[in-house]
This record gives structure tokens, sequence and C-alpha cells, in this order.
């Protein structure tokens, strides 16, 4: 068994590693970001996470597990925990945007757990003016999102979990934009997550527990911000597929390893030359086919001569550059790794790594991390460094989390009689 774990964690780095350092192959696709409404759903909220490249799928539970990957909370230690973060949003731009976090999480039993969740979003003081530049009025545009969660053990190591979340987005306060009357976006979305956990592995003569875990997350209904308008936008449906080990080296060090993979379960934007569709698929449809559709939609490179014209061939169709296609439908995989160290369960050290393809918006960032936790308090603090540029907005983000142990596990209580 120790064989596959070591197969499994070595096999998801090296396909991580060829992923990030096959920048010449991103040349010939041109930029074709993928975008959402409501994108704040998709922002991490918590600290641990943050300073570990954002691989939060396959960590140990929390009260943030409710986010990243509920059905982790059937194998929580503590019986509950509730948690507060707090994240200055995009402050290379404005000094007045954040995001709020609020979650916690009970154990029912062996086998049930539930948790909840809110998020706030805040966008800061708009002003907005009319077409010559008069202010027409001010306001304070806002997102929240408020999330249940269930979790179920269907084995010793096997558990799923299940979310419920209404998401409200308010930008404009109702706004008449040229003409238009625009209103708040309303979406109502499910997660769906899936965790095996092996507490007894080993990796040579290293014990330890490995984690293999995947999530659906955000299935929900499109939005639009126009009463008038038909066109509607999916919100980020995303998939995640992550596995980790934690080493316990002795009896007062551990240092955990996370491996993951997200990829938006969203259509790609087709290309277009004067109004005409020449490569993809369309992607106004529905919520199922649009998930469908996402992994086999991608339109490629147009290939061009030598004169830098785009070739046609003889039916009139636009010549696609070979393997482009498959290479932009990999390229829309982001990839996310973390280490975490832990001296005594007291004090911890995270570091991670960010990727994301040039030609779907080029996020690369580090990030770093620190914990503190002592008896039923814990502090985690992180920060992002962008590698792409400082005058990337991410830079220099700082996520700040509390959390507090609630209650005595029944189990640590009879150990202790």
């Amino acid at each position: 068994m120790r064989q596959h774990f070591a197969l499994i964690l070595f096999l998801t780095s090296f396909i991580g590693n060829n992923f990030a350092q096959t920048p010449a192959k991103e040349t010939l696709l041109q930029l074709n970001t993928i975008t959402t409404a409501l994108p704040f759903m998709s922002i991490t909220p918590d600290s641990r996470a943050g300073g570990m490249g954002d691989a939060g799928t396959s960590l140990s539970a929390s009260c943030n597990s409710i986010y990243w990957n509920t059905s982790m909370l059937s194998f929580a230690k503590d019986p509950s925990e509730i948690g507060v973060s707090y994240t200055p949003w995009l402050r290379q731009l404005t000094n007045d945007m954040s995001i709020s976090y609020l979650s916690g999480y009970k154990r029912l039993s062996e086998k049930h757990a539930i948790g909840g969740s809110l998020r706030y979003f805040s966008l800061g003081d708009i002003t907005f003016t009319d077409a010559q530049g008069n202010i027409t009025r001010h306001d304070k545009p806002s997102e929240w999102e408020i999330t249940g969660g269930y979790a179920f053990k269907l084995s010793p190591r096997l558990s799923v979990g299940l979310n419920g979340k209404f998401a409200y987005s308010n930008l404009t306060g109702g706004l008449v934009v040229g003409g238009v009357n625009t209103k708040a976006a309303v979406a109502g979305a499910t997660d769906i997550s899936f965790t095996y956990l092996n507490d007894d592995a080993k990796i040579g003569n290293t014990n330890g527990v490995y984690t293999f875990a995947t999530t659906i997350n955000n299935i929900g209904n499109k939005v639009n911000y126009s009463s008038s308008s038909t066109q509607r936008d999916f919100i980020p449906m995303n998939w995640k597929l992550a596995n980790s080990f934690k080493a316990e080296l002795d009896k007062y060090n551990s240092v955990a390893i996370a491996v993951e993979f997200q990829k938006l379960l969203v259509p790609t934007p087709p290309k277009y030359i004067d109004n005409v569709m020449v490569a993809g698929m369309d992607n106004n449809v529905g919520i199922i086919s649009g998930i469908m559709q996402s992994f086999h939609d991608a339109p490629g490179a147009l290939a061009k001569d030598a004169s830098g014209n785009y070739i046609k061939n003889s039916d009139g169709t636009y010549q696609i550059v070979k393997n482009s296609k498959l290479k932009e439908e990999l390229s829309e995989v982001n990839i996310c790794t973390g280490l975490e160290y832990w001296y005594n369960n007291l004090f911890a050290l995270r570091g991670g790594f960010f990727y994301e393809s040039k030609n779907k918006g080029n996020r690369k960032y580090a990030n770093i991390g620190v914990g503190l936790k002592y008896n039923k308090f814990g502090i985690d603090i992180s920060y992002l460094l962008a590698v792409n540029g400082k005058s990337s907005p991410l830079a220099n983000t700082l996520r700040f989390s509390l959390r507090f142990t609630l209650g005595k596990d029944k189990q640590v209580a009879d150990d202790t009689k």
C-alpha cells in the first residue's frame, strides 16, 4: 500500500511541475480567459490554505473545510470549531475593499457532522456618474453568501459531503445604466465532496496520514444583472482534485505536502472573426451542458500563414493549429502546491505556489504563512507574493484568521479518566 501512496504523490507532483515549466507551449495560444459572474464565491477565504498556494481541499479538517471540502468534517478531531477570517482585498488598487468570512462545524456523532459559513464581500465606496461625468450617486456595493453543509462517513476511511448555498450580488444598487434597469443577481448552488483518508499510511519508513479528496463546487443557476436582458452568466462552478501526505517525523515535528488541481466547469469562449464564430463551441448553453462542454470546447489557436493572415480550408472554415485544442484544454487546469510544518502542534510554518496558464489569466503567486495554536485558540496569517510582476493587483495580499475550539471530545475525555 505504501508504494501506491508514494506513486500517487510522485505523479501529481511530476504533472504539476511539467505544467508549470512549459511556457513555450503557451506562446501559440492566444489570450482566452474564462469569466464568470459572482467570482467572489471562489476567492480563498482563510489564511491556512491562503499560505499554501490555495491548496486547501485535502487539508485536515477545520472550520474552513465548509468552503474547501465539507466531507473532511467527518474526520475532524475536535467536536466543534468556529472561526473568522478577514482579507483586505486588492490593496494595490484601492484601500476599502475586503472579504470577511465566518464559519464553523459541529460533529453530531462518529459518522455525522454539520457546518455553516457566511461570507461578505465589500467593494468599498463607489461613485456613479452619467455620460457627462456628473455624479449621480454614491453607493457601497456588496456581495454575500450563506452556506450550510452536511458530512457523512460511508466507512472508517470514506466520507461524502453536501453543501447548499445562497449567494446575493448587488453591484449597482438598482441604478439605471444606459437606459437599462439593473438588479441584484441571486444564485442558489450546491457543492459535492468526497474524501478518502488513511491515517495509517507510510512512505518508506515514515508514518503519516494520506488524504485524497475531490469536490465539485458552486453547481448553480446562471445569473444576470438586468431585468430586461435574456443573457445570463455562469457562476464559478469548479472541480478540484487533491491529495496530501502528512508525515509524522517524530513526537514533536510533522510536515504536510499538498498538491491540487483546479478547473472551472464553465464553457470556454469561442473565437470570432467579423462576428462569426470560427472556432470552439457556443457557450450560451444550460448548466449541465456547460459543465460537460467545459472539458472539450477549447477553440485552440488559429493557424496563420507567413504574412500573418489566418489560413482557410477549402470548405471555408479556418485551420486550427494541430494539438492546440488539447493544449488549451490542459491550460485551463490550475495547479496549487503547499507545504505545512508543525512543531508540537503549537507553531506552524507554511509555503505554497499557485500557477495559472498565461493564456487563461496568468495568475502566478507564492504564499507564505504562519500559525499559532494554544489550547482552544488558534491564529493564522498568510501573505501573497505575486511572481508575475509587482504591478499585479493581488500582490501583498494579507489574510488573517482566528479559530476557537468548542467543547471537549468524548474520546479525549474518556482517555483522561
